[in-house]
């Protein structure tokens, strides 16, 4: 206890000494297993709702296929890109992020876009969003986030004071926030819309060589969004008109694609990359890393059952097969973990055996017994233990991925790197969008941010205005604050920013 401030404790009592920063390896990750705090912390999250999902809580789903179109074999061994022409079945999801399986599809949210490829050499499961960035970059603040993204603990209400509190007090947001505050952050259906892995991930080839890519999923019906007004019609009038669409439209046989863009850099590409390559809320531009088109996704059949397959349906970015491997990122890395645990809380031990999840082209074959929900032959007479000299499954070397330096001291690293969070946010906002695209996005953000404190305004709109004056000037005009006050708080740091927008002592 510092004065009269608390101590931000964990659960059994234990004061915490950063609640920002996760315990890595180095600035730049990866994250370690020892970081109990964040363990605790994650580990509670998964488990706070039963039986819906935490986030992603209500989507929509079809079958379909990939197919690889370019030779991709000298950056990744991964069997299922192995030959022009190949094609693997999948199962997709799509979703809302924040709201509950009965909320609307039009809300203004990011999608999730996951995508499980059934491949022999096992599930590899794609999970990714509509959107190339994210929020926060480090997983310790993760259900803090959600948490301002659902409802008020009193009210039972959604909250804009709770939702803008947390994010103009996270500057790391800003990029995300400009485009979910843009028509982008109401897609007009599932079909036209892009799905990205936002993260970094690993592929490697046959040779032991690696590379750093980014997945991109151009769909091929063309970008459609909503402007504030028809989303917030069709919230009322059709609350389940993406998931509709879906079905329909695979239903008349109209079925949806998207091409695959790869995003690649070398080891040596990427140590003179001007962004962190492992911070998710920077994208690569396409000028300094120009995609490659590597396939096509096709949905061609509906479920036949949506608790069956689209509710059950479980996807985990742990899920890689040899060829694709995971990125020090320190969101991807807890991710790693909080997927896998979540469908543990709600599915149960043995969710990999549900056959939407099951992975069709390589059956199990390890030493995990036992547990609720097992329905397979358990193992049958079979040892359940390694090593063993019975026969039983063996490691092979061949699916080792290969080894990539890490280094520092372990300790809760603030973030560092010479490009400051506002930089893309302001490319974005002046050289991508239209007037019409900016008009959208100033009355989007006037609408929403109108109904939070006055005090909180002023903090989020001085953020705006690091990013461009002209975007900061403007949602101050449309909120009635004044522009120099915006201006006065944008010149100051983060810290004198925040204690000058604190509600006052009692």
């Amino acid at each position: 206890m510092k004065g009269d401030k608390k101590c931000l404790t964990r659960a059994f009592g234990a004061p915490v000494g950063d609640d920002q920063n996760s315990l890595t390896a180095g600035p730049r990750g990866p994250v370690l297993m020892q970081d109990v705090h964040l363990l605790e912390k994650l580990a509670h999250f998964e488990r706070e709702r039963i039986p819906e999902r935490v986030v992603h809580a209500k989507g929509a789903g079809a079958w379909g296929y990939f197919e690889v179109t370019a030779d991709v074999t000298r950056y990744t061994k991964a069997k299922f890109l192995s030959e022009v022409g190949k094609r693997t079945e999948v199962f997709a999801r799509f979703s809302t992020v924040g709201g509950e399986r009965g909320s609307a599809d039009a809300a203004r949210d990011p999608r999730g876009f996951a995508v499980k490829f059934y491949t022999e050499e096992g599930n590899y499961d794609f999970v990714g969003n509509n959107t190339p960035v994210f929020f926060i970059r480090d997983p310790l603040k993760f259900p803090d986030f959600i948490h301002t993204q659902k409802r008020h603990p009193a009210t039972n209400l959604p909250d804009p004071n709770m939702f803008w509190d947390f994010l103009s007090l996270t500057p790391e947001s800003i990029h995300q926030v400009t485009i979910l505050f843009s028509d982008r952050g109401t897609p007009a259906s599932y079909r036209h819309m892009n799905g990205y892995s936002s993260h970094t991930y690993k592929w490697y080839n046959e040779k032991g060589e690696y590379f750093w890519v980014k997945y991109h999923f151009k769909t091929d019906q063309g970008i459609k969004n909503l402007t504030r007004e028809e989303a917030v019609r069709l919230c009322g009038e059709d609350p389940n008109h993406a998931t509709r669409d879906l079905y329909e439209a695979i239903d008349r046989g109209h079925y949806p694609s998207w091409t695959l863009e790869m995003q690649i850099l070398t080891p040596e590409q990427a140590e003179d990359f001007p962004w962190d390559i492992f911070d998710i809320t920077k994208v690569w531009p396409h000028k300094e890393a120009p995609p490659i088109v590597v396939g096509k996704l096709v949905l061609n059949r509906n479920p036949a059952n949506y608790f069956a397959e689209v509710e059950q349906a479980a996807f985990s970015p742990g899920n890689v097969v040899p060829g694709i491997a995971i990125s020090p990122d320190k969101m991807l890395q807890a991710r790693v973990f909080s997927y896998h645990d979540a469908h543990i809380h709600r599915l149960g031990p043995n969710y990999h055996l549900i056959p939407v999840n099951r992975p069709k082209n390589a059956p199990e074959a390890n030493y995990q017994r036992d547990g609720f929900m097992r329905v397979d032959d358990n193992g049958g007479q079979g040892p359940n233990y390694w090593p063993n000299s019975f026969g039983g499954p063996a490691p092979v070397t061949e699916a080792l991925e290969p080894p990539f330096e890490v280094s520092g001291q372990a300790a809760r690293y603030a973030y560092v790197h010479p490009n400051d969070d506002f930089v893309q946010a302001g490319n974005l906002y002046r050289h991508v969008m239209t007037d019409e695209a900016r008009e959208h996005l100033i009355g989007n953000i006037v609408d929403h941010l109108g109904k939070a404190q006055k005090r909180i305004q002023l903090r989020q709109t001085a953020l705006f205005f690091k990013a461009d004056p002209d975007y900061g000037s403007r949602v101050a005009e449309g909120l009635g604050l004044d522009k120099a006050e915006v201006e006065r708080l944008a010149n100051m740091s983060d810290e004198k920013r925040a204690a000058a927008t604190d509600l006052p002592k009692p």
